[in-house]
C-alpha cells in the first residue's frame, strides 16, 4: 500500500536525522530561523500573500518592509512569525489544548483584527470552491473540545505524520475562526510534528492546487490528504539532511540554499 511505503521512507529518513542529533546551538538556531522564514512565507503565500521568500526574510530578520507590498501582507508575516516562536516553546510539551489553538490564532491574527484574534467565529462560513458544509458557529466550541480529545487519541493510534495530517484536516473541517484557519491548521500540524521529533513541513505554493484538492477530498476520504502530507514530510526531511551536510560551508552559502519542492 502506498501509505505504508511512504511511512517506511519517512522512518528511514528519520533514522538518518536522529543519527545527526543533537545539534549544536549554532546549527539549531540557524535551522529554527530557516524554518520560521520558510513556513511563514509558504503558509501565507498559500492564502494569497504576495511577499516573496526574500522579502519575508528581510522583514523577519532585519525589520525591512517592502514598500511595494500591502500593509496586511507585512502584518500577516509578522504575526505568523510570532505564532511560530510560540509554537517552538511547546516543542517538548506533548499534545496541546484549546488554549494552545486560541493563542496561535491570537498571535497570528491580532495585528490584523484584534477583536477577532483568538476568538471562535460567531457567524456561518462558506469557502469558495468547497462543497463542504462547515458547522454552525454555535457548535464550534463543543467540536473544538472534542477535537482536542481526538488528537490525543490519534497520537496513540497513528504514525506521527499521519496524526499531524489528521490534525490539520480536522481543524480546517471545523473552521473555528472567521479567518486564518489554514495558517493555524498548518501551525498546529507542525507543532505535532515537532513534538514527535519530526521535521517542520511546509507546503510549497507551487503545490497549492494539489493541496486544496486533497483537502477538499479529505472531507469524504482523508487518505489522499495524509498521502500528500507524507510526501511533503519526505521532502522536508531530505532538505534537512541536505542542510546539515552543508553546515561546514560559509553562512552566506547556506542562506542562498534554495528549497526544492517535490
Amino acid at each position: 500500500m502506498l501509505l505504508t511505503e511512504l511511512l517506511s521512507r519517512i522512518n528511514y529518513l528519520q533514522l538518518q536525522i536522529n543519527a545527526l542529533r543533537p545539534l549544536d546551538d549554532t546549527e539549531a538556531n540557524y535551522l529554527r530561523e530557516y524554518d520560521k522564514i520558510g513556513l511563514t512565507y509558504s503558509s501565507n503565500a498559500l492564502e494569497g500573500n504576495i511577499l516573496t521568500e526574500s522579502e519575508t526574510r528581510k522583514l523577519l530578520k532585519d525589520g525591512l518592509p517592502s514598500g511595494s507590498r500591502p500593509l496586511r501582507d507585512h502584518l500577516e508575516a509578522a504575526g505568523h512569525a510570532d505564532a511560530f516562536d510560540y509554537l517552538c516553546t511547546l516543542q517538548y510539551h506533548p499534545g496541546f489544548c484549546e488554549q494552545t489553538i486560541l493563542t496561535l490564532h491570537r498571535l497570528f491574527f491580532s495585528k490584523i483584527h484584534k477583536q477577532r484574534a483568538g476568538v471562535y467565529r460567531k457567524s456561518r462560513v462558506m469557502v469558495t470552491g468547497s462543497a463542504h458544509r462547515f458547522p454552525l458557529p454555535e457548535v464550534v466550541p463543543a467540536l473544538m473540545a472534542d477535537f482536542v480529545e481526538q488528537a490525543a487519541q490519534w497520537r496513540k493510534r497513528y504514525h506521527p505524520v499521519a496524526q499531524a495530517a489528521l490534525i490539520h484536516q480536522r481543524l480546517v473541517a471545523i473552521h473555528p475562526f472567521a479567518d486564518g484557519n489554514g495558517r493555524v491548521a498548518r501551525l498546529l500540524m507542525n507543532l505535532a510534528l515537532l513534538q514527535s521529533g519530526h521535521r517542520i513541513t511546509l507546503i510549497p505554493p507551487v503545490l497549492r492546487s494539489e493541496y486544496l484538492e486533497a483537502l477538499e477530498i479529505s472531507h469524504r476520504n482523508r487518505l489522499p490528504f495524509i498521502l500528500f502530507i507524507c510526501r511533503c514530510q519526505i521532502e522536508a526531511q531530505k532538505d534537512y539532511l541536505r542542510l546539515l551536510k552543508n553546515f561546514s560551508l560559509p553562512q552566506s552559502h547556506l542562506i542562498g540554499l534554495s528549497r526544492k519542492p517535490g
